[in-house]
């Protein structure tokens, strides 16, 4: 009976006759296993290891993956650069989580540090790959092509032919001479190789714009970064609620809303103005058996007619402005209509019959019939400042329970419709606050449906007495006005050039094929000339067997060849 212990030794496991083989060999040089140490890689041979590894196109390709997955919480949370308020809302709203994404740069996440570094290892990995790829393939494009194979016929396309004996035509030499040429019309790349007796060998290789088309796609991915980087540093963007007859130059302090890119300084701000001289909109109006459409009253088309001056120099044009159709003046500066909407013209005396305010206040609509939001703020008048907050209704229509609506979005029955509050305002204190917001919190209420004096309705030309002698409100007119978006990235030309010719490299990386091809020529025992030739495709080329084909129409149409028959009697 045998057991476990009278195993042979040739069950047992490979690992442990290789380290049973290595003892007897250490031992036989006269070498401890305890002795024998791995070499020491050393910093030299670290940085070498690890600069191999960066620049590696498997590193690039994680690094652009990286790149993408790390710009998707850009997308989700705000983001200063856009909009610092709701940053600071956000981290309001979320006291602990709030201020560990601020930590980390969740809101700065373009400009943060763990995304830059992802941006710059990326560059140096790509250029890390592109120089020493260039290199290698100019030398290979000087190179002779390969040396012919010894047995052609090993090669997944292969063919011979033997010539009629015509005298000089199809002697080895013309056949050879003949070959050179048919190869270098199919844009080959060819080099031929005589023998002493006129025999010898083409070699030929074609497709080297497959890898010119790959380096030239890395290089424009570069070129693409470079300028998106530069686009983020010299850029600016910014917006501006413009008044029918009101004039915007491109100054710092004119816009209402400014965000600069890394570098940005104020003077690289090119000059120009435009001015908003009317504004118009279109809407649905089309009617059906005399009923309004579903889609009535729908907005179509806005049309904003301004005058333009691109430059101190240049003479003032009158020009239109509308959405998805930009201007683009100061350099590259595009101008964008982006809103649009109804300013009421208001004027509000204090309680010593002062005027406190007076001009066109910006509205914000909710709706598709310009319901908008309308909040006035008098913080001169004495001897309490005064604020009011409500809304504008383009087309008042009053619904038989107190309320009104607006029930079309042009200028049919314009109404404002008004609280009015006294007290601290709170902007003597030097805080930002929103045009749009009223706080009402600290505030009296004066005129509200919750009081005896009940709110405030105003048509076009009326005025309304606050009570307690505290002033008057007066609606007297109303004007358009449209919100423009500035974009300025000196990158963005550039950017577009890139793409396309990364495309371009793509294309041809992707359908172009590397073949090569050779054509022997020698005289046979029957003192004919006979061609053999070889083709061969680095990687997958579905397409090699109809070179083969049009390589040999070729040949069989230059020379006199025998048919396979006779070929087989001789």
């Amino acid at each position: 009976m045998s057991t476990e212990n009278d195993a042979a030794p040739e069950t047992q496991p490979s690992a442990h006759r290789d380290n049973a083989r290595e003892d007897a060999l250490n031992e036989a040089q006269g070498v401890a296993k305890k002795d024998v140490t791995a070499p020491a890689l050393g910093v030299t041979g670290m940085l070498r290891w690890a600069w191999t590894q960066l620049t590696s196109m498997r590193t690039a390709l994680m690094l652009l993956l990286l790149l993408a997955i790390a710009a998707v919480p850009g997308s989700i949370f705000p983001q200063r650069v856009q909009d610092s308020f709701a940053v600071r809302t956000y981290i309001e709203d979320n006291p602990t989580l709030g201020p560990i994404l601020d930590f980390f740069q969740i809101f700065d996440v373009y400009s943060s540090v763990w995304f830059s570094a992802i941006y710059i290892l990326l560059f140096i990995s790509l250029i890390g790959c592109i120089v020493p790829r260039t290199r290698k393939h100019y030398q290979q494009m000087v190179s002779p092509p390969p040396r012919t194979p010894r047995r052609l016929e090993r090669l997944p396309e292969y063919g011979a032919l033997e010539l009629e004996a015509a005298g000089e035509a199809t002697s080895p030499e013309q056949a050879l001479s003949d070959a050179a040429s048919m190869l270098k019309k199919r844009r080959y790349r060819v080099d031929v190789r005589r023998n002493g007796d006129g025999t010898g060998s083409v070699g030929a290789e074609k497709g080297y714009l497959r890898e010119i088309g790959n380096i030239v796609f890395h290089v424009s991915l570069v070129g693409v970064l470079i300028f998106v980087a530069a686009g983020a540093m010299f850029s600016y963007r910014g917006q501006k609620v413009m008044i029918e007859d009101e004039a915007f130059v491109n100054a710092l302090v004119a816009y209402d809303n400014f965000y600069p890119g890394t570098w940005f300084q104020e003077e690289n701000l090119e000059p120009f103005s435009i001015r908003l001289d009317s504004f118009e909109r279109a809407f649905d109006r089309q009617l059906f058996n005399g009923e309004p459409n579903p889609h009535y009253g729908q907005a179509l088309d806005f049309t904003a007619d301004v005058t333009v001056q691109d430059g101190p120099e240049a003479e003032p044009e009158q020009t239109e402005l509308k959405v998805n159709h930009p201007l683009s003046l100061g350099g590259g500066a595009q101008i964008y209509l982006v809103g649009n909407g109804y300013a009421p013209v208001v004027t509000v005396r204090d309680g010593e019959g002062e005027v406190a305010f007076s001009g066109p206040v910006i509205t914000r609509p909710d709706d598709p019939v310009y319901t908008s939001m309308a909040v006035v703020k008098a913080p001169d008048a004495s001897p309490e400042q005064l604020g009011f907050v409500g809304l504008f209704l383009p087309t008042a229509h009053d619904t038989g329970d107190g309320l009104a609506i607006s029930a079309d979005p042009e200028l049919g029955n314009p109404e404002l419709h008004l609280n009015s509050y006294a007290g601290d305002l709170g902007l003597d204190e030097g805080v930002p606050q929103n045009v749009y917001v009223l706080d009402t919190e600290d505030l009296t209420e004066l005129n509200t449906r919750e009081t005896e004096h009940g709110a405030i309705t105003l048509a076009l030309g009326e005025t309304h007495q606050l009570p307690d002698g505290l002033g008057s409100i007066e609606f007297e007119e109303v004007q358009d006005y449209i919100a423009i978006d500035i974009h300025y990235n000196p990158g963005t030309t550039y950017i577009l050039i890139f793409a396309m010719t990364a495309t371009a490299g793509l294309i041809a990386s992707l359908f172009l094929r590397r073949r090569r091809a050779w054509v022997t020529v020698e005289a046979n025992e029957h003192g004919r000339t006979l061609v053999k030739y070889g083709l061969l495709a680095r990687g997958e080329d579905f397409r090699l067997r109809d070179e083969n084909i049009a390589l040999r129409t070729q040949f069989e149409k230059a020379w006199p060849v025998r048919p396979p028959e006779e070929n087989n009697e001789s």
